[in-house]
């Protein structure tokens, strides 16, 4: 009789599989099709499409700079306002974004490839080599920055490029934040997350100190000695609790920990999955910890979510990549309890759910659901590590249209301020934005 296997484990699929499974989901375009579909670009006198993107690249300049041959003049365009360009083309909603109000997709229900047109400039432009902007002179300024994610790095640049001496703290072994850790491994493959920190910090002035977590080893106080202003980027620390009872017992996993530990994996195939999989949530990070369950070769993976899917985080696009996968979504469904066996979690009761007059309730029914895996993808919390010496607002830091604090010569951005939107592309807005208020600052 042959040996049982554990419920959660890992090699489960063929060795070769991995490979193929976490190949990169938009492959590029070629000269080719980025030329046919940059010639599909109307090139809007009121660019819809510029108004709806959060950094507000000329869309319509870089797609007629590539229609004319010049990808890396494009680039150059893009990275203007967008220095993570290459990224956001890979991991940006555009759908909901860009494309979503391109006149092709109003008018025929297929927008012009801006994304993938994207990255088909931003990567002429990296494999080119070089930098595209040069330094100003050297000013005198130093500036600190805490955390090596979107915001952080954006805002360093920019300051660098004013000609600022900028130090970057970062928590982590590595940069990129999110980028590194917390996006699905199949929207960004190669290592191309450090890729993009390399060519960022190409420009120079720019040094990073890792290891570095602002309340432990490092305090405010003294960056507010030692630096003529700082910015922070640390983003978002703590996990939202479930409030179902026993949520934690053995087999209730983080999704963000689990998709970080997953993109450092060098081998996917040690990865333990489970072959039930249950992920409660709605957002990109439960579409993406489900999508790679999957991939990984969980046998039944079933997202739970409390409302419709039109109120879901995730983009009607990401819903469908998840269902054409094998995942499940149950909608108007709530965990209520943690199944336990032994110490371990080994399904949820669940509450069937509804709005009456406004208000979202359970309907009194419940059922259960089997499980060997369960993913917490319900959001992340704000952690106040600087001890209330900042204004909060909703939980997280406020902050003004130009990222200033409620301390003088403190800015903050990217999800730890109030208000933000969780992409990657507004955490590289919030960066330049408080760049340029900081530049202006340290001029006067």
């Amino acid at each position: 009789m042959a040996e049982k296997k554990p419920d959660v484990s890992g090699k489960r699929l063929p060795s070769t599989a991995y490979a193929a499974n976490f190949s990169d989901i938009h492959p590029p375009l070629d000269h080719h099709e980025a030329l046919v579909e940059s010639d599909r670009c109307y090139f809007c006198h009121d660019a819809p499409c510029m108004v709806a993107c959060p950094t507000s690249i000329d869309i319509p300049m870089f797609i007629r700079q590539i229609q004319t041959g010049h990808p890396v003049t494009a680039a150059k365009t893009i990275f203007d306002q967008n220095i993570f360009g290459g990224m956001c083309a890979r991991v940006c909603p555009t759908e909901t974004l860009c494309e979503e109000v391109c006149v092709r997709e109003v008018a025929e229900g297929k927008p012009v490839k801006i994304g993938l047109l994207q990255r088909y400039a931003t990567d002429a432009a990296m494999a080119e080599g070089g930098h595209p902007f040069t330094r100003a002179a050297p000013s005198g300024k130093k500036v600190a920055v805490v955390g090596a994610g979107p915001a952080g790095l954006a805002c360093a640049h920019r300051l660098a490029m004013h000609g600022h001496e900028v130090t970057v703290f970062e928590a982590r072994k590595k940069s990129g934040g999110l980028n590194e850790y917390g996006i699905a491994a199949y929207k960004s493959v190669d290592g191309f997350a450090q890729r993009e920190v390399d060519f960022i910090l190409s420009i120079g002035g720019i040094r990073i100190e890792h290891g570095k977590a602002l309340g432990k080893k490092l305090k405010l106080k003294d960056l507010q000695k030692d630096f003529d202003a700082v910015f922070l980027g640390i983003g978002l620390q703590g996990v939202n609790a479930l409030g179902a009872k026993h949520e934690d017992a053995d087999g209730i996993e983080d999704a963000v920990g689990y998709i970080s530990e997953l993109r450092q994996a060098k081998d996917l195939a040690k990865l333990p999955v489970g072959r039930r999989v249950l992920v409660i949530g709605g957002g990109m990070t439960a579409i993406d910890v489900a999508v790679q369950s999957k991939l990984l070769g969980a046998e039944d993976v079933t997202i739970l979510y409390r409302r419709g899917a039109s109120q879901m985080k995730a983009s009607a696009y990401e819903q469908d990549l998840a269902q054409t996968r094998g995942v499940k979504i149950k909608h108007w469904v709530a965990p209520k309890k943690v199944l336990v066996k032994d110490g371990r979690a080994v399904g949820l009761r669940c509450a069937y759910m509804t709005v009456t007059k406004g208000r979202l309730e359970g309907t009194g029914e419940t059922f259960d659901l089997p499980a060997d895996m369960i993913f917490k993808a319900i959001g992340q919390s704000y952690v106040d590590v600087l001890g209330g010496a900042l204004e909060l607002e909703g939980g997280r830091i406020k902050a003004d249209a130009e990222r200033r604090t409620s301390v003088a010569g403190i800015w903050a951005g990217g999800d730890c301020v109030a208000g933000g939107k969780d992409l990657t592309v507004a955490s590289v807005d919030d960066g330049r934005r408080a760049a340029e208020s900081i530049n202006q600052f340290l001029k006067a």
